[in-house]
């Protein structure tokens, strides 16, 4: 097998893994706090028509992951790119780190929500940042809309038959990679389903799933 094939796999399947962490914190973050972690279109949305009607203190909570998520995918690509050794490890421990915040913000103050959602932000920022890419195909954890096109073009151009420009070999083609957008976004619907699961039953407990992945990583 050659090794770009083989590397191609194995970021696959990396991705799945952080994608169904994606979606399970999403929807807890979605549960306990009605904000998503990494979902910035809804944040944004929310918070456009909660400042629309007045709602100041709605737009301000909505309005308050958007940085946070930024300020992680800043810290997430730096560290990517830094000189550091071991540099996706210690991305994944932090990232681990925030979530274990998390859980201690729910568990002891659950109250200060500002401090949970800036946690789970962050932390999502950052994960954003560990795969951007199987062989080629771009990928961005977080933004479903933009997997669901890229799937949506791929089938079409597949559909018609046309060639794949960017082919990392003669098994890269649009359906190949409309099946790996497929299964990416089927990942991160299985990760919020078991949020939906798990948060009303174990509660900040709930957390040490992904904490626990995250680790083995």
């Amino acid at each position: 097998m050659p090794p770009s094939t083989s590397l191609s796999r194995e970021q696959a399947w990396l991705l799945a893994v952080l994608a169904l962490i994606a979606g399970y914190v999403d929807g807890y973050t979605f549960l306990n706090y009605q904000v998503y972690g990494s979902f910035m279109s809804g944040n944004t949305t929310q918070a456009g028509l909660n400042a629309g009607e007045g709602d100041i203190a709605g737009a301000g909570y909505n309005f308050l992951p958007i940085p946070m998520f930024v300020a992680g995918v800043f810290i997430g690509t730096f560290l990517v790119y830094s000189c550091l050794a071991k540099r996706l490890r210690l991305l994944f421990a932090i990232v681990a780190a925030l979530l274990v915040l998390g859980i201690a913000t729910m568990a002891l103050m659950p109250d200060a929500a500002w401090l949970g959602i800036i946690a789970l932000s962050l932390a999502m920022g950052i994960m954003n940042t560990s795969v951007t890419s199987v062989g080629p195909q771009k990928i961005n954890l977080g933004y479903v809309s933009g997997t669901l096109n890229s799937l949506a073009r791929h089938l079409a151009l597949a559909a018609k038959g046309m060639p794949l420009l960017d082919a990392a070999g003669p098994q890269d083609t649009h359906a190949r990679r409309a099946a790996l957008l497929a299964a990416i976004w089927t990942a991160f619907v299985f990760g919020a389903l078991l949020a939906g699961i798990a948060s009303p039953r174990y509660s900040a407990l709930s957390l040490v799933f992904p904490v626990v992945i995250l680790l083995a990583l």
